[in-house]
Order: C-alpha cells, then structure tokens, then sequence
C-alpha cells in the first residue's frame, strides 16, 4: 500500500520495521509495527480485532472496533513515525492517507523499588524507574485533585523523548510554569538520554559551581514540593525528577525528616549544617594555623603535632592537598569498581595506602584524621559532594597561601555569591538571605506539622494556605 511505502521509504533498514496486509472489516488494509518493541500479546489482539470486527473506515474501528485500546488517528507521516518508533501500531486502510495509532507498547522495566541514594528508616520506600507513565501514576496516587496538571512534550531531534512537567495549578505561580515551559520547548538537541540533559536549560546560571534545580528519586518528596507551589519535571528513561524553583537549604533537607519526631529532625538538620561547614573548612584551618597561626594552637596539641610532623619532606599545604587528593581517589575508585570489590577495596586502600605513608614519613597522621573527618562530614549532605569537594580544595588553598584572614575573605566571597543568586523568582539563599521569618518553621528547625500552616513564601505561589 502506498501509505506502507511512504512510512518504509523513511527509514534506511526498512526491515526493522514489519508490515502485514489484511482484510480489515469491509476494508482492505494493512498494518505496520517494529517487532523489537510492541507487546506480542497486544499485537494478536489488535490482530484479531481487526480481521472480525466490523468498520470501513478509520473512524469506524476507532468507535465500534477498537474502543478499548488507547487509539489515535495521526495524519502526519512523521508523528506516525515516531509512534511506530515508540512501540505502536499502525494501521492505513485503502483509499485513506491518514494513519491510525494504536497503542501496542512493551518495555522492559525494572520494579519499583526503595531507590540506593535515599534510603529511609521510616516513611515510603516506593523509588522511580526509568519508565514515565509509572512515575506518572506514583504522583498521581498522592496527588488526587483535579488541579494536578501534566503537561507531557517531545524533546530531542533523533531520541524524541516524552518530558512531562507536572504542577498544581491552583498553587504554582503560572509564571514560573510558562517560564519552565518555555526553555524545554526551546531545548534543540539530538538527544535527550536522562533528566541531567534538561538541567542546564532549567537553570539560570548553567556554568554555576552551585546546583540550581532540585532532584529527588522518591515520590513523596516530588509530590510534597509540588505541593509547596514547585513545578516538576519527569523524563522518560530517568529515575530522577527535577524541580524548580530551587533554594538552598532543600539540600539540607530529608524526606525522612517529616516522619520522625520534630526535636529529633531538628537535630539531625543542626547536624548537617554543622557537618558541612565542618567539612569545608576543617582542612583549610589546619593548614593556616600550621602556616601562621601556629601561636593559637593549644599547647599540649602544639607538642603533639610537632612530634607528628617533624622530619616530613612536604609542606603543610602539600601535605594536606596529597591527602585531600588521595581520598578523592579512593572515594572515586570505590564508585567505579564492582560493587563486589568496592567496598574491600576502598577499606584497605584508605587503611594500608593511609597507614604506609604515615610509617614512611610521607605525611602526619594529623593530616589523615583531619582528611577522614573531613571526608566523612561531607556525606551528612550528600547532593553537595560534588561542589562541596570543590569548594574544600579551594578553601584548603587560600588558607594555606593567605592564612585565616585570606580565608575568611573567602567564605565571605562565597556567601555574597550565593546571596545574589535567584531562580525563577526564588532567592537562591532564602530564608536567610533575605530574611523570611515564617519559613524558619522548616529550615534548621523541622516545627510540628500542625504549626506548618502556610507554603514557602521563599517558593513563588499563588496560595499561601497549606492548612486551615
């Protein structure tokens, strides 16, 4: 059929795809499908429907034939394309140019399971997949109001990738929702492979050392910051949903933290925030007070450290960057190594490699216990580890080179960095930076639910109200 030729006559192996001729009803007609990615099942089905039913036109099947399959009648050759390349069924019938789209798809998907990088002690263990429409329908089960929008679009020239941006639209600012929108429509690309491909669009500052989007492999935690006025965004094939605006103390926060007594959250938070500066700065003030702050170290420390480090070839700022450079290494090797060797691996690595130089007058062992207390603190926040590592060479350096004057200049340039950093209408440092008092309710304190009346006002949104 000339419709079946058309289709065909796109494609540079033609025999990826399959086409069968049948009598359709009344009509003599054909059909066209990828055997690789349609349900088999659903094919006899369809099939089989076809060949008994009744009709003589495409909209004749659509009604009378098929009205149980999710069905579309497409009279475009390359939208029809792209539905055979996504796993449907295409069926054209004699004397009609148009195609009609019948949902055959099969993947192949993993279960929905409690995702590796936010486990949890107590509260829902349900992950994303790399499959939309089940990520789709866990927010949809937490979300059961009208207001719920998904808005799905195709990015990618070649992959033609579905991305969905969910929002509800009684609580999210609509300008931050058109804004979102805009910058994934612009998005020209070959191709779209997992939900980090989207971030740079979404950010304001692509080239920042700071994360601007928020990411999050649970549902729960997706579905709750959509509550607060965010606008998510899901991407077929990826586990990981991003959201917008974004502010910075998201990162302190956990899913776990609103299932667990308000004093002990708090706690933990005070814990993170105390475990990232910790982790930033212990190394850099080790090396300046070694440098030129020697004289604001305690005496009976003083002794021991000079026995530690007396006879080292290196430098305290050497010492210091070898060590900070070696962990990175270890922790490094660790992620890449099977998951059967990786932890033996990265424990004895850290131990003899650690416990050699110490022996061999390399380095002190002040500088690995500083090193490995640092190194800990830094997962007590762990969507920071990238920039956080950055930021500690960095630190480690100036205080090295201008002692602590250079690096309190430092910490300051920092701070007045992400002050003046804004997304979508969010200040990047709120509520701190400017001050917003009623979201210090779920900042470093976690108050009860029941004080937690009102949205973020940091978050841009149209309904304050959370709780009456």
């Amino acid at each position: 059929m000339e419709q079946i030729e058309r289709i065909k006559g796109k494609f540079e192996t033609p025999s990826n795809v399959v086409s069968r001729e049948l009598k359709a009803g009344e009509a003599r007609g054909a059909v066209l499908y990828n055997p690789d990615l349609v349900d088999d099942a659903a094919l006899r089905a369809v099939v089989f429907a076809l060949e008994k039913g009744e009709g003589k036109t495409l909209e004749d099947f659509v009604r009378y034939v098929l009205y149980e399959n999710e069905t579309e009648i497409s009279e475009s050759v390359n939208d029809s394309i792209n539905s055979l390349l996504s796993g449907d069924l295409l069926l054209c019938v004699e004397n009609d140019a148009r195609y009609l789209v019948i949902n055959t798809r099969s993947y192949t998907t993993r279960s929905v399971t409690e995702p590796p990088t936010e486990t949890v002690m107590r509260g829902p263990r349900e992950g994303f997949i790399e499959d939309l429409k089940t990520n789709l329908s866990l927010l949809e089960r937490r979300l059961k109001t009208p207001s719920f929008a998904i808005e799905k679009l195709t990015v990618g020239r070649k992959t033609k990738t579905n991305v969905a941006v969910c929002y509800l639209a009684d609580v999210a600012d609509p300008r931050v929702v058109k804004k979102v929108k805009k910058r994934l429509e612009k998005i020209d690309i070959d191709g779209i492979t997992d939900s980090h491909y989207v971030t740079p669009f979404l950010e304001e500052n692509p080239l920042s050392l700071f994360p601007q989007v928020g990411i999050a492999e649970k549902p729960d935690v997706v579905a709750a910051k959509i509550l607060e006025g965010r606008v998510a965004v899901a991407v077929d094939g990826s586990p990981i949903v991003v959201t917008v605006p974004f502010v910075l103390v998201e990162d302190f926060q956990s899913g776990e933290d609103y299932y667990q007594r308000s004093g002990f959250a708090t706690f933990v938070r005070i814990l993170r925030y105390a475990g990232l500066s910790f982790a930033l700065l212990l190394p850099a003030l080790y090396v300046a007070l070694q440098n030129f702050h020697y004289t604001l170290i305690p005496v009976r420390f003083m002794i021991t450290l000079m026995a530690a480090i007396k006879g080292l070839p290196l430098s305290p700022l050497a010492e210091t960057l070898f060590v900070l450079l070696l962990f990175e290494v270890i922790r490094e090797a660790s992620v890449r190594m099977p998951r059967a060797v990786g932890m033996a691996m990265s424990i004895v690595g850290a131990l003899v490699l650690g416990e050699t130089a110490v022996n061999a007058g390399v380095i002190s062992s002040p500088a690995v216990m500083v090193t490995a207390l640092s190194s800990i603190a830094l997962f007590t926040v762990p969507n920071l580890i990238g920039t956080s590592s950055v930021l500690r060479l960095a630190f480690t350096v100036i205080g090295g080179l201008c002692g602590l004057f250079g690096l309190i200049l430092a910490v300051l340039f920092t701070l007045h960095y992400i002050c003046s950093m804004n997304g979508y209408g969010a200040p990047y440092l709120a509520p701190f930076a400017p001050l917003v008092y009623s979201d210090f309710k779920d900042t470093i304190e976690r108050a009860p639910i029941k004080e937690l009346k009102t949205r973020p006002r940091s978050i841009p949104n149209i309904n304050d109200t959370r709780q009456a």
